[in-house]
């Protein structure tokens, strides 16, 4: 059984208001994500050989696989995303299709906040979808929660405390999220808008 790896290429550094320590302390979250993700799957491989799926263990492993899974998933498209020194012009497929769809970047800037600046911990993701052309703004609790069936994730916003908890504490949310965006790789959502558009299949990037 071929196992997932920790894809290093992906790991950001030298960003713009958001400390190597507090992506190195992130990191380490996600490569126990990718751990996680591996021994489930072999975990499971063995349960199912012994013929073991109906019992409570392998419905908790079970649970479990797709929190550790989602987990290690979000994490690459969120890591991915970050770099320092990117313009919005990079992305003009998606500006022009937010401006379309809310009015303007800011309109949708500000609906994404506002799902992530939620009163909980989760995910704000901006999502495609593939059959209407669509464009929307979601809060996702847990990793395995609430995510859309089908639908491409274009933006990602990690607010669980451990993504900011380094740099800017307990009640920092606000202040890291206006960090995020000075961050955000504008030819990455560019690269995943056009591939969501034009219905392939990509790797997580």
């Amino acid at each position: 059984m071929s196992e997932y790896s920790v894809r290093e290429e992906l790991k950001p550094s030298g960003l713009d208001g958001i400390s190597d320590a507090q992506i190195n302390d992130h990191w380490g979250l996600y490569t126990g994500y990718v751990n996680q993700s591996n021994a489930l799957r072999k975990e499971l491989a063995e349960m199912r050989t012994a013929g073991k799926t109906g019992s409570l263990s392998y419905a908790d492993r079970r649970r479990r696989f797709g929190f550790e899974y989602n987990g290690m998933v979000l994490h690459e498209y969120y890591f991915a995303q970050l770099k320092p020194g990117s313009s919005l012009d990079q992305a003009p497929g998606f500006k022009a299709a937010i401006n379309g769809q809310f009015g303007s970047v800011e309109t949708w800037h500000e609906d994404l906040m506002a799902a992530a600046k939620s009163r909980s911990v989760g995910w704000a993701i901006t999502y495609y979808d593939g059959t209407t052309g669509q464009i929307n703004n979601h809060f996702i609790q847990l990793h395995e929660d609430g995510n859309i069936g089908g639908f491409v994730p274009l933006v990602i916003v990690d607010v669980f405390e451990h993504a900011y908890m380094v740099d800017w504490k307990a009640l920092g949310r606000a202040d890291y999220l206006a960090a995020l965006y000075k961050n955000m790789n504008w030819g990455v959502v560019e690269a995943r808008f056009q591939a969501a558009k034009s219905g392939q299949i990509f790797k997580r990037f």
